[in-house]
């Protein structure tokens, strides 16, 4: 009992238990729970050690904010290429092994290799059949009815058809992860059994991000983006919302102000003078000897144009200091479209 003292009617309870038989004694001896009862606001999450959750909050969270915005944008682009409306909705941002997310899928299927330099290893883009088959009868002039998608492999016509469709999805997820990170994608080849493709082994752990895609007429079906985790590992800092949302608001400070102009006074830059312009023939450039005299339409009062990185930035004089060729500055151009006359 650990010290624990009984009341009266507990004694006198124990008393009759035992006289009885005993057979409540475990019911009044039982010891109290240490923690107590969960209270309304706490939750129980089951956690499966099989499957851990490599990818942390923050990121998942940063993931599927990034990818809602990219289903409106592949939504305009998708609708202005069928003509048609078209919805596309972010369902899910899960955490699965591999295995589990290539069983989920039908077979066959339309299931893209794609290539996103500089990340590792390879991304899965998976369209399903009950969407992929309406929208290449939309694209090859058919109604609206709602057909019955085919159960079958893409023909050959087919997969150029359907290139357009993964390469609009492909641009807008560029456009998508510009924030974060500059990706060079590309479809490496198609399957359509995709239990074939095998880019990582069957216990590693993937993000799967589905998408829902709407047709007119009640047709429906699913896009899934499958990462793995190898990929996304190394620049997990970068997945942040809070870095790459606040970073966009923010204003410059004056110790980056300084810090910037520091780095850019010891930049070099081309700087360069223009004299004036003319026009030569061939014939006449290759007779050019030492000591010739070009002539150009060129006033000498007026003051010569000089430009940095190609960009012009002053006017001024020439003449000589020490012997040397120089230039004094004369006048500042504010908006190089004022030096189209010189």
């Amino acid at each position: 009992m650990s010290g624990d003292v009984l009341s009266q009617a507990e004694v006198e309870s124990l008393l009759s238990a035992m006289a009885a038989g005993g057979e409540a004694v475990s019911a009044i001896t039982e010891a109290p729970p240490v923690a107590g009862p969960l209270k309304p606001h706490d939750k129980v999450t089951p956690y499966d050690f099989k499957r851990p959750e490599r990818v942390g909050k923050e990121q998942m969270r940063a993931l599927q904010t990034l990818h809602e915005g990219f289903g409106r944008n592949f939504a305009a682009g998708l609708s202005a290429m069928l003509r048609s409306m078209v919805e596309v909705k972010l369902t899910s941002v899960d955490q699965l092994t591999y295995s589990e997310f290539v069983f989920s899928l039908e077979n066959p299927t339309c299931f893209n290799l794609l290539k996103a330099e500089p990340l590792e290893g390879n991304l899965i883009l998976d369209i399903n059949p009950s969407i992929l088959y309406p929208i290449i009868d939309r694209l090859l002039g058919g109604g609206r009815e709602a057909a019955n998608p085919a159960r079958r492999p893409l023909t050959e016509i087919e997969l150029r058809i359907v290139s357009r469709i993964t390469g609009l999805f492909l641009e807008e997820l560029h456009r998508a992860w510009e924030n974060v990170l500059d990706l060079r994608l590309e479809v490496v080849r198609v399957e359509s059994n995709p239990q074939l493709a095998q880019i990582v082994s069957s216990n590693e752990v993937v993000v799967v991000i589905s998408f829902e895609v709407a047709l007119v007429g009640d047709i429906r079906g699913m896009v899934n983006l499958c990462i793995p985790y190898n990929s996304i590992e190394r620049i997990g800092n970068k997945l942040s919302a809070n870095s790459w949302f606040s970073w966009a608001r923010k204003s410059p400070s004056p110790e980056s102000i300084q810090q910037i102009s520091q780095n850019l006074r010891s930049s070099p830059v081309s700087l360069s003078v223009r004299l004036a312009t003319t026009r030569v023939s061939t014939g006449e450039l290759i007779g050019l000897r030492v000591g010739d005299i070009i002539t150009t339409e060129k006033d000498i009062r007026r003051p010569l144009l000089v430009t940095v990185e190609g960009v012009p930035k002053f006017r001024a004089r020439p003449g000589l200091l020490k012997g040397h060729k120089a230039i004094r500055i004369d006048d500042v151009i504010a908006n190089p479209a004022e030096a189209v006359g010189d």
